[in-house]
């Protein structure tokens, strides 16, 4: 799912990738379901292409987006980003993921989390990590 998903630089939010041509993509906003289209000179970065930085090793964004929806029991963060202090953040963060490395993961990387978490959950987007199909 994150892999359609993307974070586009100098624009706020999240998107949806809707369709391909040959100099630009297609995206609908996760937010606002607007269309626009995305040149080839925007930087353009999948959900499924980030990861967070831990004491051993990254840990892809799937993995600690579904931590925090298993934290807030599938709804918005009960942690408001932007009136909570570093303090509340970085503990937050260490709620959801233990082992997350301090000096490498900032505060604002914390709030960027929380606010993309919340717009994929605002958006109905809750399936972070894909289910395997389990063979009987």
């Amino acid at each position: 799912m994150l892999k359609t998903i993307l974070a586009i630089s100098g624009k706020p939010g999240l998107y949806k990738l809707i369709s391909q041509a040959k100099n630009m993509l297609i995206v609908e906003s996760v937010a606002d379901k607007k269309r626009m289209p995305i040149y080839a000179s925007d930087k353009v970065i999948s959900l499924g292409d980030i990861a967070m930085y831990t004491d051993a090793e990254e840990v892809p964004l799937a993995e600690v987006l579904e931590s925090v929806k298993t934290k807030e029991n599938g709804q918005a963060a009960s942690l408001d980003f932007r009136k909570a202090s570093a303090e509340e953040l970085h503990a937050f963060m260490a709620e959801v993921l233990p082992n997350y490395d301090r000096d490498r993961v900032h505060t604002s990387d914390i709030k960027k989390l929380i606010q993309w978490y919340d717009l994929l959950v605002a958006g109905g987007e809750t399936e972070f990590v894909e289910k395997l199909a389990v063979s009987e």
